[in-house]
């Protein structure tokens, strides 16, 4: 009482400042209680029971302690709908964003800076091609596709945008009155074009090669696109051949065919020399790639198959991947579910994983899928074959948050879409080839995903297949993006299958530059090569097959499939370290495989060292990175002063060479192409592409070396140390998880809610611990392995994967990236399967239930 009394005896202004601060302590914990409402509101429901209206029988979400779902029921439409339930849960905004961006609608949401993206994908028309898809798919696949979306939709009506995700908290809170609507099955097919687009091949070279061409010759910059190395990269298939329309391993290999690139560079070699830059949505290009490879049991320590996969993909939070598994309690025709591995929120089944009969992992096939063709257009018309014909033309109406809706002509040729119609970087390409008088031409794409076709099909198939001829079967209808595949089963047999929508072209169009879109004899010949053309193996006599976009076959195929492969530094590395184990121990064990795709060995370190180390470099200062050189193993762990010193003479090498002869938007990203230029070109010491066109002195290839050893002593000084010992690889090369949208709205408050940054990295671009960089950007990682998982068909619950984030979507559940420590650190989760491993992993259970008329889970 005496402590009450004496605070009325305080003097009034500190009394008054005691009513100030007790009310702001009463407003701070309202506001603490705010945010966490904010943020937790969205977290999905995890034990107990909900009610899912249409379900059959009850259905259980068995959660392990990394949050994987494993769902278990009694019929594909009960586990579709579950499914689409639990991904709903977990990550509706990434899959109401995807919808967007898939539909050209992006503005919707995020106003004038994303209308640009949506002009351009209306005009290829993604959604109105997966609109024609549903009719396509097989009546199962558009069953299961309607089931999963009702499972979505009654997540959706359920909640409100709030207790969906926190992003529409936000993004309400500025103004948008955003509601989501509801999802459909042609939501889900548009998804697989969004990924087609991201591995679409070599449209960005196409570009390059017209770009480079300013003020070089047809050889000089043929320079800078090196043909395939296969005498020292092996190819997927090395034999084989088609014989009688089909390919057969055993067949000899047929004789190369006549290389015939100039013919078609010729037509198109003096694109004029003003194009100013590549357009912003052409992509990532160089950088993007996978590795896949699997062991018989011959060859391996369990008697079993081995299968490995980790795809590459750009870096994005929440990431692509989300695991699950898929189950049926009985399995039977109507019922054909046992599968686990990586979905994509948003689409029904497993798209990568395993079942109870057999494993697959993908890799991009990366064929040449997409050609740009140079149009003349007057007016409504285009011109061909000496004829002026009309184009075929729609309005499309993009909505735009808090800005005036933008209306949009969509023009197409007999080729494609005009893509030149709404991005004025493709509308430069088309300036005065040769031969043709000056003038502005347009520029359409023929691409295969523009072509509805039954990729969905291929994916529900793969998940319920039971054998190799089941599992070619279903691949048969596998489109776009064309793959590799790798098989394994528990009958011990392994394989591999290239499937893909691959078009033939007419001899003279190698699709390495744009075409001239007026003449008949540059069209694709409307054929695309069979299925059963296209290479497969069973059982192959060495024992494994490797794949890491590689080129596919020798050159004696009988069909161009591209001219620009990946290098194959992976895929050699890979095979390598596989045989070096198999010479030593005389089998493969899981360990060995998760090593593999560990290793971090620069694959130009070799071949660049010892040119840096003959450098006379001044004693002292500059010397301490030629040292570290000295001593250096060329691996490229994130400790290593070694790596950190020679990505940045790296980086400063190719821009010491390439930045005077290329525009800026044309500059080297550092890939495995740029490593095959700079082996070759180092061995040409006076080759003009080391001249700095900005100096009156004639500049070779040793003044390039010292000037990039000096100017990368004088780079780590000031971002690290003085001191080269404590140089470190993983303080430049750091992994930063943003979200695509939100993530980089410049609002800082905002920003730091959804990213996580700061993982210091090892690996590097074309190592097989491909964490890739930008040489033109800098040395933070922009693509990595965006999962890894290695499978033990004859022991399935001796299995392993990772994924570069969590399984959530919501930046606040402890789920959100829980999985990225273990993944910096090479570490990998248990992958149960069986059910007894199943339930004794489980953390959480929930139990969908049939819902009465009307009623909606929570």
């Amino acid at each position: 009482m005496a402590g009450g009394l004496g605070f009325w005896r305080w003097p009034r202004v500190l009394r008054l400042a005691s009513y100030v601060a007790a009310g702001l302590a009463v407003l701070l914990v309202a506001v603490v209680l705010a945010v966490v409402h904010f943020v937790r509101a969205p977290l999905p429901q995890t034990t107990g029971e909900l009610d899912l209206p249409g379900l059959e029988d009850p259905v259980r979400v068995v959660r392990d302690d990394a949050g994987i779902s494993q769902l278990y029921g009694d019929s594909l439409d009960d586990l579709m709908r579950a499914q689409g339930y639990v991904h709903a849960q977990e990550r509706f905004f990434e899959m109401d964003v995807r919808r967007h961006a898939t539909a050209g609608r992006l503005a919707e949401m995020f106003g004038e800076d994303a209308v640009a993206s949506d002009e351009l994908v209306r005009t290829m028309g993604w959604r109105r091609v997966a609109s024609r898809e549903l009719a396509l798919v097989s009546p199962a696949t558009r069953a299961a596709l309607q089931a999963y979306a009702d499972g979505v939709n009654a997540y959706l009506d359920s909640h409100t945008p709030s207790e969906i995700a926190v992003e529409y908290t936000v993004l309400n809170a500025g103004g948008l009155d955003y509601t989501p609507e509801q999802w459909t099955p042609v939501d889900s097919l548009a998804w697989l074009k969004a990924m087609a687009w991201d591995l679409r091949g070599n449209m960005t070279d196409e570009i390059d090669r017209v770009l480079a061409r300013a003020g070089h010759t047809a050889r000089e910059v043929a320079q800078l696109y090196p043909p395939y190395d296969y005498a020292d990269h092996a190819p997927i298939v090395a034999g084989g051949a088609v014989v009688g329309g089909t390919f057969q391993q055993q067949a000899p290999a047929a004789a190369a065919r006549p290389a015939y690139p100039a013919a078609a560079r010729g037509a198109l070699a003096g694109l004029r020399d003003s194009i100013a830059r590549m357009p912003a949505l052409v992509g990532h290009g160089d950088g993007l790639g996978s590795n896949s490879w699997v062991v018989d049991g011959d060859h391996t320590d369990s008697g079993g198959p081995l299968l490995a996969n980790d795809p590459h993909l750009g870096t994005s939070l929440p990431g692509v991947w989300m695991q699950m598994g898929l189950h049926c309690r009985t399995v039977t025709d109507d019922c054909p579910l046992d599968v686990a591995g990586f979905t994509f929120s948003g689409v029904p089944g497993v798209i990568i994983g395993h079942n109870a009969d057999i494993a697959w992992g993908f890799t991009n096939l990366g064929p040449d899928v997409s050609d740009l063709y140079l149009e003349k257009v007057e007016g409504d018309r285009w011109r061909y074959d000496g004829r002026w014909r009309p184009l075929r033309t729609h309005r499309e109406t993009i909505e735009v948050a808090d800005g005036e809706d933008r209306t949009i002509t969509v023009r197409s040729t007999a080729h494609g879409p005009l893509l030149s119609d709404v991005a004025d970087d493709y509308a430069d390409l088309g300036d005065s080839p040769p031969g043709v008088r000056p003038g502005r031409y347009a520029v359409s794409l023929a691409w295969t995903a523009l072509r509805p076709s039954r990729t969905a099909d291929a994916l529900l198939g793969i998940d319920s297949a039971g054998s190799w001829a089941e599992f070619r079967r279903a691949a048969r209808s596998f489109a776009v993006p064309a793959q590799n595949l790798v098989y394994a089963d528990r009958a011990g047999h392994i394989g591999y299958q290239a499937p893909g929508l691959v078009p033939i072209r007419r001899r003279g169009n190698d699709g390495t530059m744009p075409s001239a879109g007026w003449r008949p004899e540059d069209d694709w010949t409307g054929r695309f090569v069979p299925f059963d053309a296209l290479p497969s193996v069973l059982d192959p006599e060495r024992g494994f097959v490797v794949t890491a976009n590689q080129a596919l076959t020798g050159p004696g195929y009988p069909v161009h499939l591209t001219g620009d492969w990946d290098q194959g530094y992976r895929s050699q590395r890979i095979t390598d370290l596989l045989q070096q184990q198999l010479d030593g121990d005389g089998s493969v064990s899981a360990d060995d495989m998760l090593a593999i795709q560990l290793d971090d060995l620069n694959p130009l370190a070799a071949e660049l060292v010892p040119y840096l180390l003959t450098v006379d470099l001044p004693r002292g200062y500059y010397a301490a990175g030629q040292w570290q050189l000295r001593r250096w193993d060329f691996h490229q762990d994130a400790d290593s002063p070694g790596a950190a010193y020679f990505n940045v003479v790296w980086r400063n090498l190719l821009a010491l060479t390439f930045h005077d002869e290329l525009p800026e938007d044309a500059w080297p990203d550092g890939g495995d192409r740029w490593f095959a230029v700079v082996t070759r070109l180092l061995r040409q010491p006076d080759s003009p592409w080391w001249d700095d066109r900005t100096t009156d002195v004639r500049e070779t290839r040793d003044d390039v070396l010292r000037q990039a050893m000096e100017d990368a002593r004088d780079e780590l000084t000031r971002r690290q140390a003085l001191d080269s010992d404590d140089w470190t690889w993983g303080h430049l090369h750091r992994l930063d998880l943003h979200s695509p949208t939100l993530g980089e709205s410049g609002i800082g408050l905002v920003e730091r809610l959804v990213n996580r940054d700061g993982w210091e990295v090892g690996g590097g671009s074309s190592a097989v611990d491909a964490a890739a960089w930008d040489a033109a950007q800098g040395y933070g990682v922009v693509s990595a392995p965006s999962m890894r998982m290695v499978v033990s068909p004859a022991d399935w619950d001796a299995s392993r994967w990772i994924n570069l984030t969590g399984v959530s979507g919501h930046p606040f559940d402890p789920h959100y990236t829980d999985q990225t420590d273990r993944w910096v650190r090479g570490e990998t989760l248990p992958w149960t399967f069986t059910p007894d491993a199943v339930e004794r992993a489980a953390e959480d259970v929930l139990t969908l239930e049939p819902a009465a008329d009307g009623a909606h889970g929570g």
